[in-house]
């Protein structure tokens, strides 16, 4: 199976799931963990359409982590899930758009995975919000900020959009700082209507019920039909029913079966 060529202890790696096109020349890949997708992320990935179509054309990627940086906690839905509904988004809203698969939720790990395993791409970027050009920039992160930078940058650039109220002069005023203003030159602005920028998957995993617009249909349908933010089921016994856990049990249970069969 695709998902056990991901190994978390191996070196950096990048694989393409099937029926998704080979990277190859200029590409855009749109990291997340789309959990779950909303109607966000195909806003954003139709405007890196419009980016591409006057870049020379690009192919387009959304990418999913089994790490993803700071949020490591997260276990629902199942990797599988979130791959095979997203999956069946792109292929209803934003076509033509491959699917990415990292061992690595950093930038720089994931671009010298992409140049490693796909030696046709000559150039990478990665399409981000606002928040994420942040922490890129947030000294934190880093033993060396600089030397670690230098690396990231010479591997890829970023497309930014806009989140919440920060938008194209916040990044601006980002960029000029003294200590950023070298790398200035890798980090292009990418339009997003405000319609989008408040819209999080965090909210909607939380509060569904406030949120059901700004999901595709596809996905309110897999919530509903698989129970999968909702707490334990408890009957009149005191039982409590864990549905999407059974849901959990029931995959992995099969994907054991597939792997002892082989």
């Amino acid at each position: 199976m695709l998902l056990d060529q991901l190994d978390p202890q191996a070196p950096s790696q990048a694989l393409v799931v099937p029926g998704s096109p080979a990277p190859e020349g200029k590409i855009i890949v749109f990291p997340g963990s789309f959990n779950p997708p909303t109607i966000a992320h195909l806003a954003l990935l139709k405007q890196a359409w419009q980016f591409a179509r006057v870049n020379d054309s690009m192919r387009i990627y959304a990418a999913l982590s089994t790490h993803i940086t700071d949020k490591e906690r997260i276990q629902r839905p199942l990797l599988l899930d979130r791959i095979t509904l997203l999956e069946t988004v792109l292929r209803n809203h934003v076509r033509h758009t491959g699917i990415l698969l990292f061992n690595r939720g950093l930038y720089v790990e994931q671009a010298a995975a992409v140049h490693a395993t796909f030696p046709q791409v000559s150039d990478l970027y990665f399409l981000i919000g606002f928040d994420k050009i942040v922490q890129i920039f947030d000294p934190r992160y880093y033993t060396d900020r600089d030397q670690a930078l230098h690396e990231l940058f010479a591997l890829a650039d970023f497309l930014v959009a806009p989140r919440a109220e920060a938008g194209p002069e916040e990044l601006s005023i980002l960029l000029d700082r003294p200590e950023n203003r070298q790398y200035a030159g890798h980090v292009h602005a990418l339009a997003l209507s405000a319609t989008y920028r408040y819209i999080s998957s965090t909210n909607i995993r939380q509060v569904l019920s406030a949120h059901e617009q700004e999901v595709p249909s596809e996905v309110r349908r897999f919530i509903h039909e698989t129970h999968v933010y909702e707490p334990p089921l408890e009957l009149q016994d005191g039982t409590k029913i864990d549905q999407y856990g059974e849901r959990m049990r029931a995959i992995e249970s099969a994907l054991k079966f597939t792997n002892v069969e082989r």
